[in-house]
């Protein structure tokens, strides 16, 4: 009997999954960032969510423009090293047009919270605190005893979303998820969720991900939903498919710059289109083909074979 495929188009995925006051992690450490996904999240109209994000970048803004979010849990908050997030700034430094509601960590805090909500463990030590001011601004920041007699160690909790949502380079149609190139904390985000997306550039054969499993981050059990959306991470990249599109991330620290400008923007780019190719579409050609990325091959991994099968032989 086949196993039965998870994958299903990204409206409906989003539309079973995604509602409104849920805890979301949309993660990707500057490559593979699921901005298709998030898009759809906007265009679905969902409200009151907590957004959970290592460097909350355009894609936070964008969502927190669209009053998707109302609560961002994050560390690290710049548009891409290429300026302000100016939605987060109107809404922390002024409430306009409302309050974020910000619970601020470092990076490795993130993740310490990824990999404790993964473990199921009730907190996760993290010696980097010390000396910082994060444990006046965040109260879930909290210091322990140490059981063996050392020093007291801060630790933070452990972070379950509802929902993950990420993207990748390819899956098969099982749900095991590969990826490759710069990773964060996408492997750790998706054990901690009770469900998880995984968005991708194409759906391949089991034949193809059964040949490179060591390439597998995220394998089928721990997968609800996989979707084939091509560019799905632009303006973002994914290593081997298109590269960064930096000229976008400057251009977005002068849309945001201003509200309604932002706005324009998501109606053009996302509410008057149906998905991601129209979005990929409505693109200047030269602009995406400009993106494209040569072949680079990292060469082949012998993982050998016994020759002929000795089981029952006496």
């Amino acid at each position: 009997m086949a196993a039965r495929t998870k994958v299903t188009d990204l409206r409906s995925a989003i539309a079973e999954h995604v509602h409104d006051g849920m805890t979301v992690c949309l993660e990707g450490f500057g490559h593979l960032i699921p901005f298709a996904a998030g898009h759809e999240i906007v265009r679905q109209g969902r409200r009151d969510l907590t957004l959970c994000r290592m460097t909350p970048d355009l894609l936070a803004d964008q969502l927190i423009t669209a009053g998707c979010v109302t609560r961002l849990v994050a560390s690290f908050f710049a548009s891409g090293s290429a300026g302000s997030l100016h939605e987060v700034r109107r809404r922390v430094e002024r409430g306009d047009p409302e309050q974020l509601d910000v619970e601020e960590y470092s990076h490795y805090g993130m993740i310490c919270r990824y990999q404790a909500g993964a473990a199921k463990l009730p907190f996760f030590p993290i010696r980097s605190y010390a000396g910082s001011d994060m444990p006046q601004l965040n109260p879930q920041i909290r210091k322990v005893n140490d059981p063996f007699g050392g020093p007291d160690i801060y630790v933070v909790p452990p972070l379950n979303p509802d929902v993950t949502i990420l993207h990748a380079q390819r899956a098969d149609r099982l749900g095991n998820v590969q990826m490759w190139g710069i990773l964060g904390a996408q492997q750790e985000a998706a054990f901690s969720a009770d469900v998880v997306i995984v968005t991708v550039e194409e759906v391949v054969d089991e034949d193809v991900v059964r040949s490179d499993p060591n390439r597998t981050i995220i394998p089928a059990h721990a997968v609800d939903a996989i979707v084939e959306c091509p560019g799905g991470a632009h303006p973002s990249y994914a290593q081997g498919y298109y590269d960064r599109d930096n000229a976008f991330y400057r251009e977005w620290e002068a849309i945001s710059r201003d509200r309604s400008s932002a706005l324009q923007w998501l109606q053009e780019w996302v509410y008057d289109l149906p998905g991601r190719d129209a979005y990929l579409s409505q693109l200047d050609p030269p602009r995406w083909a400009g993106l494209a990325v040569a072949d680079r091959e990292s060469g082949s991994v012998n993982y050998g074979r016994r020759r002929t099968s000795t089981l029952g032989q006496s």
